[in-house]
């Protein structure tokens, strides 16, 4: 079982990852934001532990724009703000798990222990589309069995329209799913993307447009 875990304090995040490795848990250390973002776009993880508060930002804002994403891995918040509303608040945003500190670290172990069989067992699948391989749990896809690289965002379109091949969805639903609110609708950034992917999907075409509607993504061919 593989965690990321995302916390500033170089003291308590080497002391929690030795706990998370002695109870025989493979562990990926981060000290910011960004660097989560980078580490779960290309590791699939059980579970990911954050600090609430970092020097870059609310973790709690962070892992709700990883749920409008499509991205589901179990997450543990740890942080000092105890308050009920701030509790509330961590679960609303997408957290699973809400541990404040300080905390006991046999609880913290067994808690993450927890989270990573969840995850276990709500792993999604891979979608097949002809010869197109989405893996939604390793976060990768591939062609004809050739690993291509997409970019996050790029992967969350292409999960959408994976997970409802052969039908249409719309454009205003795959800019809902894979943008966050200051995204504008009207503007082209869907239609950039989409012939971005297209370009690396290579032929024949998977992701035909549907006149009126958005896209679809089909083995067939028959763009309708």
């Amino acid at each position: 079982m593989r965690v990321l875990l995302v916390e500033d304090d170089e003291n308590l995040r080497f002391g929690v990852a030795a706990a998370l490795r002695a109870a025989g848990l493979a562990v990926d250390e981060v000290a910011d934001l960004p660097q989560a973002d980078e580490a779960l776009f290309v590791t699939a993880y059980d579970c990911a532990v954050f600090d609430r508060m970092l020097p870059s930002g609310d973790a709690a804002a962070f892992v709700d724009g990883l749920r409008r994403g499509g991205q589901a891995v179990p997450v543990l918040f740890l942080t000092a703000r105890d308050t009920v509303a701030d509790r509330v608040e961590g679960f609303a945003s997408g957290g699973d798990d809400y541990l404040v500190k300080p905390f006991a670290v046999p609880e913290l172990v067994a808690r993450v222990r927890s989270l990573c069989r969840r995850a276990a067992t709500v792993r999604p699948p891979v979608h097949l589309v002809g010869d197109l391989e989405v893996d939604t749990a390793r976060r990768q896809v591939r062609r004809g069995g050739v690993l291509l690289m997409l970019t996050s965002r790029e992967f969350a379109v292409l999960e959408v329209l994976a997970t409802r091949a052969d039908q249409a969805v719309s454009r205003t639903e795959l800019i809902e799913s894979c943008w966050d609110e200051m995204a504008e609708p009207q503007s082209n950034v869907l239609e950039v993307l989409v012939s971005q992917l297209r370009r690396k999907l290579g032929g024949p075409a998977l992701i035909h447009t549907v006149r009126g509607v958005g896209y679809r993504l089909a083995a067939d061919g028959d763009a309708r």
